[in-house]
């Protein structure tokens, strides 16, 4: 339950998270195929918690064009986390977006899909 006057608690507004992605080695890293409706890892300093609504404007590689990707926080990594683990919020991509930045995503990916590097993620 959100109390009103708790810290960096918004009352259920919707919050926006630009985040861009400039090489296949970081779109790897951030992306969770296996979350449902895929989802990304955003490395953020900023305070969110469970079930925030996101409006994240995701820029890929060298598109000119922000895709505009709607989401909900499914996990928080805070400062301190074990195993040097980066800091930022898993966004799982809403039913909405039918898809769209998930197969643009794995597009890109193609042929990285199933490797056993680590990521920010597992």
């Amino acid at each position: 339950m959100n109390m009103p006057n708790s810290p960096g608690s918004l009352s259920g507004q919707q919050r926006i998270l630009s985040f861009a992605i400039k090489d296949k080695s970081a779109l790897y890293l951030s992306f969770m195929p296996y979350i449902k409706n895929g989802g990304l890892f955003i490395p953020t300093t900023k305070s969110y918690q469970l079930g925030d609504e996101i409006f994240l404007l995701l820029q890929l590689m060298d598109e000119t064009d922000r895709l505009p990707v709607a989401g909900k926080v499914i996990w928080i990594t805070p400062p301190g986390a074990e195993g040097n683990r980066s800091i930022g919020v898993g966004v799982q991509f809403s039913e909405q977006d039918k898809g769209g930045a998930r197969r643009k995503i794995e597009a890109y990916l193609a042929g990285s899909a199933g490797s056993d590097r680590p990521t920010h993620t597992m």
